[in-house]
């Protein structure tokens, strides 16, 4: 029988382990990672909520990632016809490829709305190059956000200008498009994040930022912020976008899984807390308040930007960076929608990739829109808009189910001789442990989140 990892036509593949990782990490590394995680790990423990998260990553997001690529290398193609096949290999179904599916509408839904939110760090840059920011008070600095937010114009501007910085890279390919692009924004992310931290610890109060990140605080570990630390875990590796699938599917058969796997995890951490160590000294350094979530990027920081020496300069760097993290995020959420329709379509990957790219640029109107003319139209009634609701499900019911499914058929469909021979483990104890989590402790983890997040 023809091994699965051999079956199918790989549609290109990494020019290098180099060049994946840095996609792969750049994937992983998103708005999230630069604002969202360092607030969370300051408000919820320090490093007990660290503890936590690393618990949350080795065991649920890490086996799934590997399981995720390990199934794209076996498959060698888009995300729905890698899962079809396989389905139909070990099962003679092709209904699996319903996960994929899930997979890609959710990078669909979510790229409408994180192509707009990135717009926010686009629009950003300008203002704070030509001094704009410079001088003003936090209530300035908030009515210049919320104008931003009520323009449906300026909106729409950077939206598409985001959109269109996504589609070239995907439109040209891996190795002409993708890898070019990555393999520069993520060294300059790194560099601009290594500045920064070195900058606010000579100009912000870096010993009060290291203790509000690290100081550990284990009456602040409840049970929301256990469910937060596995959301975080699961959500900040992309697994159940069908995103490394489709990488997976241009993996190079020498590259260990398991490895490259671990770098991945351990890069996108370093980010989150990098990024910690960059905003919080120049947050208490200015007597800001830390716990503002994203107006802490938007409302907060251009307050000390505009203050300090030098500030104007500093606060570009810091929204390029934004900009950069969000973009290597968003072409990975382009590339597995191209992927699925490329054996499906006459379409070349040029057409594709501006499909795709035009129709979410179009669904991302929805969340535009509910900052300004819809922000009162509430689809089901209650108090969410589009935007929440576009959240809502793709956070917490498409991602999270299609990640479970995943673990699943990988842990009990596929053949353990096959699994062993994708994944390239050495250590059979260390195969076994894999096997153990991907089979029974990711999927539980993962359901008890889902349940949890739903009521």
């Amino acid at each position: 029988m023809q091994s699965a990892q051999n079956a199918g036509v790989p549609a290109g593949q990494w020019s290098s382990r180099f060049a994946f990782l840095m996609a792969a990490i750049g994937s992983s590394v998103g708005l999230g990672n630069i604002w969202k995680f360092p607030y969370m790990i300051g408000t919820s423990g320090g490093s007990a909520f660290m503890l936590v998260y690393l618990t949350c990553v080795m065991a649920v997001g890490l086996p799934i990632l590997m399981a995720e690529l390990a199934l794209g290398r076996m498959g060698r193609q888009g995300p729905i016809d890698t899962l079809v096949s396989l389905g139909r290999r070990y099962t003679g179904k092709a209904g699996w490829g319903a996960i994929a599916c899930l997979g890609v509408l959710a990078a669909v839904l979510i790229l409408s709305f994180y192509s707009v939110v990135a717009g926010w760090s686009l629009a950003y840059i300008p203002k704070l190059l030509t001094g704009q920011m410079s001088g003003l008070s936090g209530e300035q600095t908030a009515a210049t956000f919320g104008a931003l937010l009520a323009d449906p114009w300026a909106l729409a501007f950077w939206h598409a200008l985001f959109m269109l910085l996504t589609i070239i890279p995907v439109a040209r390919g891996i190795q002409a498009g993708i890898e070019k692009a990555v393999v520069w924004m993520m060294p300059l992310l790194f560099a601009l994040l290594v500045f920064l931290v070195l900058y606010a610890a000579v100009e912000g109060d870096f010993a009060a930022g290291m203790v509000y990140l690290f100081k550990p605080d284990f009456e602040a570990i409840t049970m929301d912020v256990v469910l937060a630390a596995t959301g975080q875990a699961f959500f900040s590796l992309s697994v159940g976008l069908g995103t490394m699938l489709a990488y997976g599917a241009y993996l190079p058969g020498h590259v260990s899984i398991p490895r490259t796997s671990v770098v991945i995890v351990f890069a996108a951490i370093l980010t989150a807390v990098l990024a910690g160590g960059a905003i919080f000294p120049i947050v208490f350094a200015n007597g800001l308040n830390p716990s503002e979530g994203p107006g802490l990027v938007f409302v907060t920081l251009p307050v000390a930007f505009g203050a300090m020496p030098g500030g104007a300069l500093v606060g570009t760097v810091f929204f390029m960076l934004l900009a950069i993290a969000a973009l290597t995020s968003s072409v990975s959420l382009l590339e597995p929608i191209v992927a699925a329709f490329a054996s499906r379509t006459r379409l070349s990957r040029t057409a594709l990739a501006w499909t795709g790219g035009l129709v979410t640029w179009a669904l991302g109107f929805l969340t535009l829109f509910s900052f300004n003319i819809w922000s009162d139209v509430h689809p089901l009634g209650g108090t969410r808009t589009w935007f929440d609701w576009i959240d809502y499900l793709t956070s917490n019911i498409l991602l999270p189910v299609g990640g479970v499914l995943l673990a699943l058929f990988a842990g009990w469909i596929v053949t353990r001789a096959d699994s062993v021979q994708a994944l390239g483990f050495r250590n059979p104890l260390l195969y076994r442990l894999w096997h153990l989590l991907v089979r029974v402790v990711a999927p539980i983890g993962v359901v008890v989140t889902v349940i949890s997040n739903i009521a």
